[in-house]
């Protein structure tokens, strides 16, 4: 591919990422990362260059693909003076973050005012994947950003699904990354119970495998939790910030998931613990005796039965609870 390759975002998803794209022969021309030495490295292995200022890369690139951490490092690369939309006339960015879908429409709006491309590539996947090249990537922008990406898009990833208009695939991501912390935080609750019942829990994580008690989650994390191996591929900090966007989603829908509330409040304990930075699997640190939550010495008294709920409590989304959003704030 001819086009020059520019990335902002090279932790370690980003950087393996890069890495791939070099290994499959595309040209990196240019690396910007607020961790200097770290981009600086990842420059000299690639044989690109470090960029301090963001429009530089954006003239030293024809695409250049985002890969930063939340809504607000996206709107800053962005928007206003020195921003990547420096001079962008006919540049493409592919922007990989798990932001809001309000994020990515609104770098759309600001991209187009300026002649550029956007597209939205939000990946399902891990470190390990991005290096490989097997990124599960789910696209949403307009179909000629798409159709030009894709050459990059098929050399990251093993699956990639055009999704729809901008958007759309990052309120996919969302809900795939819902579900996967909400069953993260189940299967955290069912080991840790059945640890302190006493079971063996090589024959709980086999038979879970078995039935209805099977997940992906207990493929990729269910020893990891038993052995407490939390070695980071997605941390819990990353876990509590996409279950609030998918929250968030909720809301604006009127909808209230009261499982997804209480897995975020999960990870977000697990921040007020200092063990954001953990592997999404730490959770069992929360539901194991022995360990954060449930030392040794703590009561096992059965908590008191509490009421039946009544059928108000039932009702949790009635057809008349407002569903407005909350106000979309312009960035400064």
């Amino acid at each position: 591919m001819s086009e020059r390759i520019g990335f902002v975002g090279v932790g370690r998803m980003g950087a393996n990422m890069a890495r791939r794209l070099h290994d499959q022969n595309f040209t990196i021309t240019a690396v910007h990362d607020v961790h200097a030495d770290g981009a600086k490295a990842l420059a000299e292995e690639l044989g690109a260059t470090y960029f301090e200022k963001l429009t530089h890369v954006t003239k030293n690139s024809d695409v250049i693909i985002t890969v930063v951490t939340d809504d607000k490092a996206m709107k800053s690369i962005f928007n206003g003076t020195g921003s990547l939309l420096a001079r962008s006339t006919g540049k493409l960015f592919i922007n990989c973050a798990t932001i809001s879908p309000a994020t990515h429409m609104k770098v759309e709006e600001w991209a187009a005012k300026r002649g550029a491309q956007t597209l939205e590539a939000c990946m399902a996947s891990s470190i390990t994947q991005a290096r490989d090249g097997t990124l599960y990537l789910m696209c949403g922008g307009k179909r000629e950003a798409f159709d030009r990406a894709l050459p990059i898009l098929d050399a990251l990833s093993g699956t990639n699904k055009y999704i729809g208009g901008t958007g759309s695939a990052a309120k996919l991501k969302a809900l795939v990354n819902m579900v996967m912390n909400i069953n993260t935080a189940g299967l955290a609750e069912g080991l840790g119970l059945a640890d302190a019942l006493g079971l063996d829990l090589d024959v709980v994580r086999e038979i879970f495998s078995q039935t209805g008690a099977n997940s992906r989650v207990l493929e990729t994390d269910g020893e990891d939790m038993v052995i407490k191996d939390h070695e980071c591929y997605f941390s819990a900090g990353h876990a509590a910030k996409d279950s609030g966007i998918a929250l968030k989603l909720a809301v604006s829908q009127g909808l209230k998931l009261p499982l997804a509330k209480a897995a975020c409040k999960q990870y977000d304990r697990m921040k007020e613990l200092g063990l954001g930075e953990l592997d999404k699997s730490g959770i069992a640190e929360l539901t194991f005796k022995g360990r954060t939550l449930h030392p040794d010495n703590e009561s096992t008294e059965a908590p008191a039965e509490q009421a039946e709920p009544t059928l108000e409590d039932r009702t949790l989304n009635p057809d008349s609870e407002s569903t407005e959003a909350p106000a979309e704030q312009e960035p400064t």
